[in-house]
């Protein structure tokens, strides 16, 4: 429990964070020493991302940020457009004027996004650096230097780097006058903590019915109770501004389902937007310092992009498209992370049954490829970072750039996770492998209301595609396990083949470890070891020269060349040891009434895919009643 109890400890001691109360002149001590206290929204939020850490993706020569890598996986160009937009706006252009408005299809990732943002600017405003501050009074926590007369602030721009807009709103200019007598000096100002739920620098709007939603949700209202004491609607003691834009004024403002809103909504988001102001019937427009992003599906917003009565909205939107994941082993992050809470940890998911699920989850969301010697199967796996036949990770960009829809139509995550959990609450169940994780997707598929017979049958095809994957990697994990010790049989069979391919690219011979002799390159290893991926006798000179420029590279960077360096060169020297133990494998597996000999070996196989793969006792047995099968399937 000690451990606990120091997560407890370590969790209060970074929410409690210092209050602090002062004056508008103690709080322009504080702008003088930090103004970044008084930055705008939007660089405020850019800061609280590039605050969790910043690395360079040197593939893909950008910048990526660890603020988003922990939630959100396998959209990197969306969030770099994301980024592209918050850091604009943070840099003062006109873009702070734009609404960001994500869309894509369900369960893209888009929420999330938005939760993440909200999340970490309610735990940056605890911190020494998130720090900010408002007039103490103030219903929508304003900005402190709004109290500096308009003739004033450039000198304070000036002299303290700090542009200050906006004005006061009406709540706190009559304050200014009626309670503090016009001296700004008395103004109180405290520490303000942005908070969802306290209201406090984030609002969330959704959109409901029309007819009955009130513009009051979004600006406030009157109260009626104070008309009486104070005498008219106009006076800003008679308002409400608890309305969402009110409440989110410093921080960010969530539009949820946003083009689904009545256009009454929509304009004062136009307005807010472009001129920065809220409004409302009874005061003048009211500023507002806020970041608004709005998220909705691809349907709504298809239709209102082909609305001309639209074109005002659409000019000052920063519109970015939050495909689905198209790399397997960001979709494999993505169940990891929706599997991880509840009662269903407690149930063994067996090794590969996330990836095979997901390779078909992906191969769904794929265009038919336009090469003819490149298939969905081989797309899928060059877009997760693998060379397949006749196509390299350089062909990777211009595969994408053919089918600009990817990612857009599929099936979900959302339904893979549904159908992975009905398998996994099912009566006894201890334990699920892929087989039965393809099943439960495929009597989803069957019976899913959205999908017309045609995608169902296309669907079902790759879900046999998906399983043809899983019949490899099932008989490798079983083949590895037959070894001793793979990897250190597997590293010698690779020292042999590279000194072999260097002694034949140089001409020159191989000295014999143990004797000394001189001998020539042996032709029959290296040959044995290309054909198993089909490297002819033309392409062999061509296919070495690749491995040895692969060897340089990697001891240029540091790094190690092992066998799993080279994805085609993994899988020949795999089934060069495979072959060698072929016979004995097949025979072992597949006997029906294993003698005490192979009755042993199976229990040796089995206690190695338990300790060093990850399976259980149940998943293994089922592993090699699987293969088994494969194999006697085989000529």
């Amino acid at each position: 429990m000690d451990d606990l109890f120091q997560l407890l400890d370590e969790h209060r001691s970074r929410q409690r964070a210092a209050p602090w109360e002062g004056t508008f002149r103690d709080y322009l001590q504080l702008v003088a020493e930090n103004p970044k206290i008084a930055r705008p929204a939007h660089e405020r939020l850019y800061d609280m991302i590039r605050s969790a850490g910043v690395e360079f993706d040197e593939e893909n020569d950008r910048e990526r940020y660890l603020f988003f890598s922990e939630h959100l996986f396998g959209i990197d160009d969306a969030l770099a457009q994301v980024m592209e937009y918050f850091k604009a706006a943070a840099y003062g252009s006109d873009v702070r004027r734009r609404i960001l408005l994500l869309y894509g299809p369900p369960s893209s990732g888009k929420s999330e996004l938005v939760i993440r943002l909200k999340r970490g600017l309610e735990a940056y405003s605890r911190t020494d650096e998130g720090a900010l501050y408002a007039i103490a009074d103030c219903p929508q926590h304003e900005e402190p230097l709004h109290l500096i007369p308009h003739e004033l602030r450039e000198a304070f721009r000036e002299r303290l780097g700090v542009a200050i807009e906006g004005e006061l709103c009406p709540r706190c200019a009559l304050n200014l006058k009626e309670r503090y007598d016009n001296d700004i000096y008395r103004v109180p100002v405290k520490r303000i903590f942005i908070s969802e739920k306290d209201r406090v620098g984030i609002g969330t709007f959704v959109p409901s019915d029309p007819k009955s939603q009130d513009i009051a949700e979004l600006v406030g209202s009157i109260d009626l109770s104070k008309i009486g004491e104070y005498g008219a609607e106009s006076d800003p003691r008679a308002y409400r501004f608890d309305g969402e834009l009110n409440v989110a004024n410093r921080g960010l403002m969530e539009f949820i389902e946003m083009l689904k809103a009545d256009e009454r909504f929509l304009y004062v988001l136009l307005t807010l937007a472009q001129e920065r102001n809220i409004k409302t019937g009874r005061f003048p427009l009211i500023y507002a310092d806020e970041c608004i992003v709005a998220h909705t599906n691809e349907a709504e917003f298809r239709e209102f992009m082909a609305d001309p009565r639209s074109e005002a909205l659409k000019d000052r939107m920063i519109t970015v498209r939050i495909p689905y994941n198209l790399k397997v082993s960001e979709e494999v992050r993505i169940y990891r992370k929706l599997l991880s809470h509840g009662r269903l940890r407690q149930i063994h998911i067996a090794p590969h049954t996330l990836e095979v699920v997901a390779m078909f989850a992906v191969m769904t969301r794929l265009e038919e490829p336009e090469h003819a010697n490149l298939t969905r199967v081989k797309k899928m796996k060059l877009y997760n970072g693998e060379d397949v036949e006749g196509f390299t990770q350089k062909d990777v960009k211009k595969i994408k750039a053919e089918a600009m829809r990817e990612g857009m139509d599929g099936i979900s995550p959302r339904f893979i996770i549904n159908r992975i959990s009905s398998s996994l609450i099912r009566e006894g169940v201890k334990c699920i492998n892929p087989i039965d994780a393809l099943r439960a997707v495929k009597e989803g598929i069957e019976v899913h209301p959205s999908l017309s017979e045609k995608e169902k049958e296309e669907y079902i095809g790759l879900i046999a595609d998906a399983r043809k994957e899983y019949d490899e990697i099932a008989r490798v994990d079983v083949q590895k396990a037959f070894f001793v010790s793979f990897e250190e049989e597997v590293a010698t069979l690779l020292s042999n083949y590279l000194d072999n391919v260097e002694a034949y690219l140089d001409d020159s011979v191989i000295i014999d470890p143990v004797t000394g002799e001189e001998r020539q390159p042996d032709e029959r290893l290296m040959r044995s070891i290309e054909e198993k991926v089909n490297v002819s006798e033309s392409a062999k000179d061509s296919f070495r020269n690749e491995i040895l420029r692969k060897v340089a590279i990697a001891k240029r960077r540091g790094e190690e060349f092992d066998y799993t360096t080279h994805e085609k060169l993994r899988e020949a020297l795999e089934r060069q040891l495979f072959e060698e133990r072929r016979d004995t494998i097949k025979l072992t597996v597949s006997a029906r009434n294993p003698d005490e000999d192979q009755l042993k070996r199976i229990n040796q196989v089995i206690d190695t895919l338990i300790r060093r793969e990850g399976y259980c006792s149940d998943c293994a047995n089922e592993l090699l009643k699987y293969v088994s099968s494969l194999l006697a399937r085989e000529k």
